[in-house]
């Protein structure tokens, strides 16, 4: 359901994507969230309105080692309480519906992750992180011989981050 041309009503979308989700998101996962993956905004005004819910101190900037991550301010949980009935009852529905299901896949693609490369020497690093609001919790860096091994890596990153980081953690601190 895609609410074309109401900006404060898209504004709204967005505040309650952020209160629901209870947790920083980047840009990129607030538009993909947003756009890609339900069309309740068109992408061009996803993307204008994240600044002007920045100007308007509705969400602010939390300062991360990578791409910024943003979350909801008082005021924005105020305008929003205000407000929120301005959102149709079925599209509050489908994004409660939404954020329940894929919350947890969302959190874990903005805090792990992955990149390689190739080195001279034809042999590949991997780079695989757990992100944390102020600094990494975890990163690891590694050199495979092969591309194959490289991209293994890197795709079960994401899945397999929070059981290695466990393991880590557990086999230093015995």
């Amino acid at each position: 359901m895609q609410i074309k041309g109401e900006t404060s009503t898209n504004k709204l979308i967005i505040l309650f994507v952020f209160d629901k989700m209870e947790c920083p998101l980047s840009e990129r996962t607030v538009i993909d969230i947003c756009t890609s993956s339900n069309e309740w905004i068109n992408y061009m005004d996803c993307r204008t309105l994240i600044p002007t819910l920045v100007n308007n101190e509705f969400i602010c900037e939390i300062p991360s080692g990578e791409e910024p991550l943003y979350t909801i301010t008082p005021e924005g949980r105020e305008t929003l309480a205000n407000f929120y009935i301005n959102i149709p009852r079925s599209l509050r529905e489908e994004i409660s519906r939404f954020v329940k299901t894929n919350a947890a896949k969302y959190r874990n693609k903005q805090q792990c992750k992955a990149d390689y490369y190739q080195n001279k020497d034809g042999s590949y690093t991997v780079f695989l992180k757990i992100l944390a609001p102020v600094q990494p919790m975890l990163e690891l860096k590694f050199v495979v011989p092969d591309k194959k091994t490289a991209s293994t890596i890197y795709k079960q990153w994401e899945s397999k981050a929070k059981e290695l980081f466990s393991a880590v953690l557990d086999t230093l601190v015995d």
